[in-house]
């Protein structure tokens, strides 16, 4: 187990790792949000010596240069992904709901197999409107998607696995938790319910296994569980005893059947989700006595970094940790090397090493890559390299 980051431009840093070496790539690219504005105006503009038609800016999210341009839309920074990974490997991409469709045509293009759209339900963000008497310009944030691709496979996915040891989602390490319930429902010949729940022999009752994880994963916080409706015991609308089959109209389980039996725990439909648990202390993790600058000669005030121009982590979309953690544990195999082509701040090492994974990060800027290790060494003993 061992970090490495490479403090170089993500497309010179994936071309000085070697072919199929990585088993799996989880990143946070830059959304690029202002790309095609002018000035941060909201008046759209064509470029006709981009090949995207559009302009390239030199700032984007929160003045950041890093966020300006398209190089996260540019289809060659994922064709150097692609050279990288093992034949079945993962790439789980983060964007922004207003520009992922550019970033998933680009994964797309650039030779990689779409496999779904993991959505992450926040309560945290505050909306980047332009207001006056006329209303405003923006919604509230509360959700990002995750583009999730696999490099093509060698034959099937069995033969892929065992040969390379990727191709496959790592399904029962990230199972959610479930409930123990005296009155299980019908199993098919694997032992799979239809909402994939999976009980094991415990005593009188059933232990669950765990519910099989979801594309859809949120924060926990009030906000977001008060979207959730209340679900105790998966109740259904009608059944056996109005002399019809059963069918069930809350979340897990779909009729109609013959037969049903509700599973007799209780709560909010949340439940069935995986919740990461998004504490924004974790950000300044390792990092005490090591105040950054970030560069503004006056205090910032906005939400991310409100008060003092000196901080200790200063990039503004740090991840969570216990998020990234669940992301590298669903799509890396054991003992396996993630990537991370874009790494800010060092999230996504920081949750691999937990996760007891090597992992390579690629980040342009020194003043995070600084931060990354400082992050990194507090959890990873066995921290290796930094490389200019």
């Amino acid at each position: 187990m061992s970090s490495r980051i490479i403090n170089l431009d993500c497309r010179e840093g994936m071309a000085a790792l070697d072919a199929c070496s990585v088993d799996a790539i989880v990143t946070d690219p830059p959304y690029h949000l202002t790309t095609g504005k002018k000035g941060g105006t909201g008046e759209a503009s064509v470029n006709l010596e981009s090949p995207y038609g559009r302009a390239r800016i030199t700032t984007g999210f929160m003045g950041k240069a890093w966020d300006g341009g398209d190089i996260a839309h540019d289809p060659a920074v994922w064709i150097a992904a692609l050279r990288v990974a093992k034949p079945g490997a993962y790439l789980l991409a983060f964007g922004g709901t207003r520009t992922f469709h550019r970033l998933a045509v680009a994964i797309e293009d650039a030779g990689w197999e779409i496999r779904d759209t993991v959505m992450w339900v926040y309560g945290s963000g505050f909306p980047k409107s332009h207001n006056g008497p006329w209303g405003g310009t923006a919604l509230k944030p509360a959700w990002e998607p995750v583009i999730m691709a696999r490099k093509p496979l060698i034959g099937t996915v069995e033969a892929n696995w065992r040969e390379h040891g990727t191709g496959a989602l790592n399904i029962d390490a990230c199972r959610i938790e479930g409930a123990v319930t005296s009155n299980p429902l019908v199993r098919n010949a694997q032992g799979y319910q239809s909402d994939g729940l999976v009980q094991g022999e415990t005593g009188a009752g059933r232990e669950s296994e765990g519910r099989w994880p979801a594309n859809l994963i949120h924060d926990g916080s009030e906000e977001v569980l008060a979207a959730f409706p209340e679900a105790p015991g998966q109740q259904h609308s009608v059944g056996p005893e109005h002399g019809k089959k059963a069918s069930v109209n809350t979340f897990g389980d779909y009729g109609p059947r013959d037969t049903f039996n509700p599973r007799g725990d209780a709560g909010s439909a949340a439940r069935f989700f995986y919740c990461a648990k998004a504490d924004r202390a974790d950000r300044n993790d390792g990092l005490d006595g090591k105040l950054t600058d970030d560069g503004r000669k006056v205090p910032a005030n906005n939400a991310y970094q409100r008060g003092k121009t000196l901080r200790k982590n200063h990039h503004p979309t740090v991840k969570p940790t216990d998020l990234m953690r669940y992301l590298c544990r669903l799509v890396t195999p054991k003992g396996g090397t993630v990537l991370d082509p874009f790494m800010g701040s060092g999230s996504t090492l920081k949750a691999a090493e937990l996760e007891g994974f090597s992992a390579i990060g690629i980040e342009i800027d020194p003043e995070y890559c600084e931060i990354a290790r400082s992050r990194i060494a507090s959890d990873a003993p066995l921290f290796a390299e930094v490389i200019p």
